[in-house]
């Protein structure tokens, strides 16, 4: 995989290496704010979406086709692993991850097996039909849930704000959090390890809601399997560039970049001069525009760009994105008007 690179604005970013302008891609592009996708789509679950490879691959692509962006994100969810294995997860409408039957004990473990790759052909089918379609230039960029984040979904049953019942497992019974974590780390690599198998060429590890956990806890209960995630994959892929992002996490930057990343993404909080004299020049840097100011129309999306790119300056191993996924009231015209202002964007070599 690794003979296309050079094709690849994106790549050459994710490692550092100097670019004519930063590349720029958009978490949850593939999505409810494209009326093509609205189109395609269907009622249901996403999961059911995702399931069949010839609707996932269109609705990956359609993103490239509009907007011209760097990347193609796999049309996926963080917990099509856990459904695979059976667990008992899907996605509801308009709720997010809904486990009728949470895991809250031991017995509850049983449950979560291990992922094999047959458990997700169809998502192997997917990636190999998107990479076919794009080529050299525009890489497929795999993703998987962290283990926290995953566990989170699993243990409290659906969204949470308080997240009280990972958190007391996490502290009363550390052994059987250690025993979700390691299957949830592993399934995170089979997952992602699939994905490159069948033709994506970087991927993202989403721990979207570590910001909730002190550092001492987060360095205690998480980091361990994250940075498992981030070093098996390194092992069985060497070369291949992987993000890790989460949101609300600036008290989290140096322990999440101890995790093993290439490139850090960061929400609309913490600014690129801070993470790069935090982090160092040795580690790359994704985003980060806050998606409200999309929201807030062409001209609000156009000055917040310009002031992402003026306050990264110009400096190698930059990747353009919001601070979060793209809200599904996004007018399409004004992601559109980023690009474009991004693509105009000054060297950086």
């Amino acid at each position: 995989m690794a003979d296309h690179a050079d094709d690849s604005i994106f790549l050459a970013a994710a490692a550092g290496r100097p670019t004519p302008r930063p590349p720029v891609w958009f978490m949850r592009q593939a999505g409810r704010s494209l009326p093509e996708y609205r189109a395609i789509r269907g009622e249901g679950s996403i999961l059911d979406a995702i399931a069949r490879p010839d609707v996932a691959a269109e609705i990956t692509l359609q993103p490239v086709r509009r907007y011209g962006v760097d990347a193609a994100v796999l049309f996926s969810d963080i917990v099509v692993p856990a459904n695979a294995v059976g667990f008992g997860i899907d996605v509801a409408p308009g709720t997010g991850p809904v486990a009728p039957a949470p895991l809250r004990n031991r017995c509850d473990l049983d449950r979560l097996r291990p992922l094999e790759p047959n458990d997700i052909l169809h998502v192997a089918e997917t990636v190999t039909i998107v990479a076919g379609e794009l080529g050299g230039s525009i890489p497929v960029l795999a993703f998987a849930g962290a283990p926290f984040t995953v566990a989170s979904y699993l243990i409290e049953g659906r969204p949470s704000r308080t997240y009280e019942h990972t958190k007391a497992l996490m502290h009363r019974d550390e052994a059987l959090w250690h025993d979700v974590m390691d299957r949830l780390a592993a399934m995170a690599i089979t997952f992602i390890d699939v994905q490159l198998d069948a033709g994506a060429r970087a991927f993202q590890l989403f721990d979207s809601w570590a910001g909730s956990l002190a550092v001492a806890d987060y360095e205690r209960f998480v980091l361990p399997h994250s940075r498992r995630v981030f070093a098996e994959l390194a092992e069985r892929h060497p070369g291949v560039p992987g993000i890790h992002f989460g949101i609300g996490c600036d008290h989290l930057l140096e322990s999440m970049a101890a995790a093993g990343p290439q490139v850090m993404g960061l929400d609309w909080r913490t600014t690129i001069t801070d993470a790069r004299r935090r982090l160092g020049d040795d580690i790359g840097i994704q985003g980060n525009l806050d998606p409200a100011l999309v929201l807030g129309g062409a001209a609000l999306a156009v000055a917040g760009t310009r002031r992402v790119l003026a306050d990264n300056a110009g400096r190698p191993g930059h990747v353009f994105n919001l601070g979060h996924g793209v809200h599904p009231s996004t007018d399409p015209d004004v992601l559109a008007a980023v690009v474009d202002v991004v693509h105009q964007g000054s060297s950086v070599e």
